[in-house]
């Protein structure tokens, strides 16, 4: 489950989390707008943000940080707790929406399975993109922007886990580079290989270490000490 599981001509179903429904209705006009994606549904706070993701399975969850009741950090802490990722046939990734570029709250929401942020007064060219990005299971942040997130948040490094060291020396090529945020074509480039071979040890780096995508691999780094 670490890509898009949706058949060729299915859309990216989008489920909105706000609670301005003014802003969520804006933002359904915009990706009802675009091509190969819909909204599904909408919530105005973590709760039903939670609940609809278990009931509508949406790939993409465009989630505010500040709301009431619960807000999108620990929402999105609960959409990718264990059990819930047991049950899920399908996968889902999580932009989480702010005012603040930077936002520390934002970082704890990556810690916990989001895939990056977007601020608010993003164009819809950029939320389109951001999308489509997400669903592919890449992040939305630049890499400099994601490292200066995760730096803050681990300035205690947690122990390296046994299983880093299951993986091959050419795996661990591969997880350095994709720690420093560079594609499948400039990594095939550095550790001289075809796109489809860095894509399998890619692969066989989320299986071994239990990630789901690539913004994982590069939160992993962070926490373990090991971004070159």
């Amino acid at each position: 489950m670490n890509g898009p599981t949706n058949g060729p001509g299915e859309d990216i179903r989008v489920l909105l989390v706000d609670d301005q429904e003014l802003f969520r209705e804006g933002v359904r006009v915009i990706v009802d707008a675009q091509e190969g994606m819909h909204v599904v549904g909408s919530a105005g706070d973590g709760l039903e943000a939670v609940r609809l993701v278990d009931e509508l399975e949406p790939d993409v969850v465009l989630m505010d940080i500040r709301m009431p009741e619960m807000d999108g950090v620990e929402a999105t802490r609960q959409v990718f707790s264990p059990d819930r990722a047991a049950r899920r046939t399908r996968p889902v990734r999580v932009v989480v929406l702010t005012t603040f570029n930077l936002d520390d709250r934002a970082a704890t929401a990556i810690r916990y399975g989001a895939s990056g942020f977007l601020l608010k007064d993003t164009t819809p060219v950029m939320l389109r993109d951001a999308i489509r990005t997400v669903h592919a299971g890449n992040a939305v942040l630049a890499p400099a922007d994601l490292s200066t997130l995760l730096d803050g948040q681990f300035r205690a490094r947690a122990a390296v886990p046994p299983a880093y060291a299951s993986l091959t020396e050419k795996e661990r090529e591969v997880f350095a580079a994709v720690a420093r945020g560079l594609s499948n074509t400039e990594i095939a480039g550095l550790v001289f290989a075809s796109e489809s071979t860095v894509k399998t040890h890619v692969g066989s780096i989320l299986r071994k270490l239990g990630l789901r995508d690539r913004v994982q691999i590069v939160v992993f780094a962070h926490e373990h000490g090991l971004v070159g």
